[in-house]
């Protein structure tokens, strides 16, 4: 059965002969799929009341190892999104108490955000079914052609400058 991409690419070979659409191919398989991949990690976040922003907020200062804390800066650094998105993702994290926002001890006129014994809690259950999730997700491919993706991917990411 051919994809919906496969049907694209071939009109685009009727209608244009002259150019070559094969990238579309990739291009427009990848899109689709990451849709697709977006709305399977999203169920498991909202399994544990957590949308997508808090999830990342949570997740980035569990990695930090202790004590779990990050300046509103290095936090934004770090999720690559801007301080404005920042703020409402971490403005929602501390109504649900999984986070506070403390003085620096390093600079009185800085603030630190640090994860609760709540949104610790919260962030290791999640993230473990998300880790089951993302297994359950690639487990189409074996171990050879997972190593080979994600090399492809991170020399086209790098290549982009992501």
């Amino acid at each position: 059965m051919t994809d919906h991409v496969a049907r694209v690419v071939a009109q685009w070979e009727a209608a244009r002969p002259d150019l070559d659409p094969s990238p579309q191919g990739i291009i427009g398989r990848l899109h689709r799929i990451a849709l697709r991949l977006t709305d399977e990690l999203v169920a498991v976040y909202a399994q544990h009341g957590l949308g997508e922003g808090e999830f990342d907020v949570l997740a980035t200062l569990r990695r930090q190892g202790p004590p779990y804390a990050l300046t509103p800066g290095d936090l934004a650094a770090q999720t690559m999104v801007t301080s404005g998105a920042v703020t409402k993702r971490v403005d929602r994290c501390l109504s649900q108490g999984w986070v506070t926002r403390q003085v620096s001890a390093d600079d009185g006129r800085g603030r630190v955000i640090a994860l609760t014994d709540a949104g610790h809690a919260l962030i290791d259950a999640a993230f473990t079914d998300h880790m089951a999730n993302e297994h359950r997700l690639l487990a189409h491919f074996g171990a050879t052609d997972r190593r080979t993706l994600e090399r492809l991917l991170r020399t086209w990411a790098e290549d982009l400058g992501l």
